[in-house]
């Protein structure tokens, strides 16, 4: 069984700088569940299906399943998302020995920068560059499923 142990931030500042590398990101949810989200992805060149739990109260850590898919699967299946798309471009930096996942939205998500970064152990300690902003983690509002719904330029006094 899979598992994700991620944390998220606002970012403020200049990443970009410190990136290695960069690709867009297309993706939609087939379900959106109160337990659990399937997600279609196109991440570059490549193309996923996830299927991820909801998060428990409190924690960080959740099931996570991710499948790498065709393409064209995924072209066709994201047709199905019509009303839950996201696109964005993922900025990878790396930083002390972690690597940071640094999402700039584009379309109704306009303005909104998010960094993650996965770890091994909840509790792991890790370095925090000067561009890390506000933590999120677990506030739903900055999960992508929720954005897919709930776009930030919906969201009043942001």
């Amino acid at each position: 069984m899979g598992y994700e142990i991620e944390r998220k931030f606002l970012v403020r500042g200049d990443y970009k700088s410190q990136s290695f590398n960069s690709f867009s990101i297309k993706q939609g949810y087939l379900s959106l569940s109160g337990i659990s989200v399937i997600r279609i992805r196109i991440k570059g060149e490549k193309a996923f299906i996830t299927v991820k739990s909801a998060l428990a109260e409190g924690k960080i850590k959740r099931h996570e399943w991710e499948y790498e898919i065709p393409v064209k699967d995924a072209e066709e299946m994201l047709l199905l998302c019509e009303n839950t798309r996201v696109e964005k471009t993922r900025y990878l930096v790396d930083y002390g020995s972690h690597l940071f996942e640094v999402d700039e939205f584009y379309g109704d998500n306009e303005g909104l920068v998010i960094a993650e970064i996965e770890l091994e152990d909840e509790d792991e300690p890790f370095d925090r560059p000067g561009w890390l902003g506000d933590e999120v983690t677990g506030n739903v509002r900055y999960y992508n499923s929720f954005l897919s719904a709930h776009p930030y330029k919906e969201w009043s006094g942001e």
